[in-house]
């Protein structure tokens, strides 16, 4: 898939940096010929000389090499490489890219470059969630900049949380999507997934029923087709995609807030199973049963609505806004209504009654409701559904 690809590899200055050894192996073993540049501090947790062995190509370290200006100056070496990856990105050199600053190889380059760029971030968890940081992220996803990861988990600082640099099979696959030329490249969609849970107690919650597979599916499609997804899932029974930009949610508050953070986005497909109600009166502590049979009184509160608002957005509303409506009875008219009422171009609308085995099976039976009409389409594998619905929202796009 990376045969004859030119990968330039900038290697931040964090634990983390060790992963990129694996993830030169793992593009060389695709076709791809990678450039390993490594800052100052990357050269404090891997050599040089080991980069230049996995890669079988020379490293770069110093923008002031004057023999390497005249044999291939930064100018050049930032821009004759398909896409340049930086991994791990730490939030000093994402702080410089967001603003401009160019102070060494490796944020000259990506201040010289007029390639697409993917960032795999990894840092502590509290930097990763300070207001700077996030501010940054921002910027740079308007700027187009490609993310994958961070992943949850365990740090080598002894904390949890956002902030592992993403897995390097996960990096190749994210590096797959961004070189894939297809009808979607350049193109950033939303996809919602999965249920919300609306917390009663510490260990109870409200939420519905949805395995998240559907959702999961389409993103990969649009992925293939060349898109940069960002996938914003709850806690979904499938595990998400591979090279897309995935954030996890459990509420319907933040998957609002998540929407939110990844706008603008040229399309925004909703295919998540989100909560209308949350517990206004939720405790803190588990609800305990009094022995006498009074049952506690849950205050429900209805949720934001993710899909009316970013479809009534006045500014920066995406082109294309697709809903799905999971209906019992009177499909069609429910799904209709429902499309008029939020403000959005489609509704992909789905019998999910207990008979259909639609609701967490691996299967379904869709209706796309538009302006212009409904198109029914036969029952068929949930990966067919959202390879059909992926491509009919590339030529909306195109």
């Amino acid at each position: 898939m990376l045969a004859g690809k030119y990968i330039l590899l900038i290697i931040g200055g964090g634990v983390a940096a060790f992963k990129s050894l694996d993830l030169i192996r793992r593009l060389r073993e695709r076709g791809a010929t990678v450039t390993p540049v490594l800052t100052g501090a990357a050269q404090q947790f891997v050599t040089p000389l080991s980069a230049s062995a996995l890669a079988a190509q020379k490293v770069y370290l110093d923008l002031f090499d004057l023999t390497d200006e005249a044999e291939m100056g930064h100018i050049e070496l930032s821009r004759v490489a398909d896409l340049v990856v930086v991994a791990p990105a730490t939030a000093d050199l994402m702080g410089k890219m967001a603003n401009g600053l160019a102070d060494d190889l490796a944020s000259t380059l990506l201040l010289a470059t007029d390639k697409r760029v993917l960032v795999a971030p990894a840092m502590n968890v509290r930097m990763w969630q300070h207001p700077a940081t996030q501010r940054n992220v921002a910027a740079l996803r308007g700027d187009g900049i490609l993310f994958v990861g961070p992943d949850d988990g365990h740090m080598a600082c002894g904390e949890f949380g956002p902030g592992r640099m993403a897995e390097p099979l996960a990096i190749v696959a994210a590096v797959e999507s961004a070189l894939t030329d297809g009808p979607l490249k350049g193109r950033r969609i939303i996809v919602t997934s999965g249920p919300t849970h609306e917390p009663i107690d510490p260990v109870r919650y409200i939420a519905n029923r949805s395995s998240g597979a559907q959702g999961t599916a389409l993103a990969r499609a649009l992925s293939a087709l060349g898109a940069d997804v960002v996938f914003i899932t709850g806690p979904a029974d499938v595990a998400p995609p591979e090279g897309v930009q995935v954030e996890k949610v459990q509420t319907a508050a933040q998957m609002m807030a998540a929407v939110q953070a990844a706008l603008p986005a040229d399309a925004a497909v909703f295919a998540a199973a989100v909560a209308d109600w949350h517990v206004a009166n939720g405790s803190g502590s588990k609800i305990k049963k009094d022995g006498r049979g009074a049952i506690p009184a849950l205050r429900l509160t209805e949720n934001a609505d993710i899909l009316a608002t970013v479809s009534q957005m006045t500014q920066g509303r995406p082109a294309l806004v697709v809903g799905f409506a999971a209906e019992t009875d009177d499909v069609i008219a429910h799904a209709t209504a429902k499309r008029v009422r939020k403000g959005c171009d489609w509704i992909v609308a789905n019998d999910v009654s207990p008979e259909t085995g639609i609701m967490g099976g691996t299967e379904n039976a869709v209706t796309v409701i538009s302006a212009d009409g409904a198109e029914t389409w036969p029952r068929m594998a949930k990966d067919q559904v959202a390879n059909r619905l992926a491509a009919k929202i590339a030529q909306a796009l195109t």
